[in-house]
């Protein structure tokens, strides 16, 4: 069974999402809403959006459709997240390791998945925020939006009935380990490209050159050579 959920307004999708969960075969059950008031991204991260410009969703499904690891299924939404918005946008955006969505070097979508267990089964709870139409972000410089790197206008509605026909299709389907690492790496933000990294307090100079299954990022440093680090231990200056 599945479902789409609609909320004029509320504090986080991701936070809401249990309410609706009230059978024993709730499975791809999902919500939606166009003002979140207090959105959260990764590692304690605060997900802002306008009101009426921007999509705030959440999928909760069932870990037992799945045998990847926690790790590479946040790889595969990020792959289907990253095809939505490039077949919705006809541009090619990239993914940010290891969960945000770059469209033209601007931040225009995140994803936060959490793991839980409501009503004794246990759920991947797939939150994605993507900005549409919205036009001013003040002092988020790396942010922006379908609409400010397109110039296309998108219905919300429109845009989160794909978004949620689109993930129920595709997260039916079993791709190999193998193939969404590679798929994550083909499309993987910088990769291969001089860029700025601050490690620590120290900014230095690096290349990216894999995201593994294990969730790491190996970067190739100008000081200490090739290192691997989790989400946090390092950041991309961009």
């Amino acid at each position: 069974m599945s479902k789409l959920f609609y909320l004029k307004e509320c504090s986080s999708t991701n936070d809401e999402i249990s309410k609706f969960l009230l059978y024993k075969n709730s499975d791809f059950i999902a919500l939606h809403t166009f003002n979140q008031t207090k959105g959260r991204g990764q590692y304690g991260n605060t997900w802002y959006s306008t009101a009426k410009k921007n999509i705030a969703y959440t999928l909760a499904v069932s870990t037992h459709n799945f045998v990847y690891s926690d790790f590479l299924f946040n790889y595969y939404t990020a792959i289907l997240i990253h095809h939505f918005i490039a077949n919705l946008t006809e541009v090619a955006p990239k993914i940010k390791w290891p969960n945000d969505i770059i469209l033209k070097n601007k931040k225009i979508a995140g994803i936060l998945i959490e793991k839980k267990k409501i009503n004794q089964k246990e759920y991947f709870i797939v939150g994605v925020g993507i900005n549409i139409l919205q036009e001013r972000f003040d002092t988020l410089s790396n942010a922006g939006s379908i609409f400010t790197q397109t110039g296309k206008e998108n219905s919300l509605e429109d845009v989160a009935l794909k978004l949620h026909d689109y993930l129920i299709e595709k997260l039916k389907e079993t791709p190999s380990d193998e193939m969404i690492i590679e798929q994550f790496n083909l499309h993987l933000f910088r990769k291969d490209e001089v860029s700025v990294f601050e490690v620590g307090k120290t900014r230095q100079n690096g290349i990216i050159k894999k995201a593994d299954e294990k969730g790491k990022l190996w970067v190739e440093l100008e000081k200490e050579g090739i290192c691997s680090f989790y989400h946090k231990e390092i950041k991309l200056l961009y």
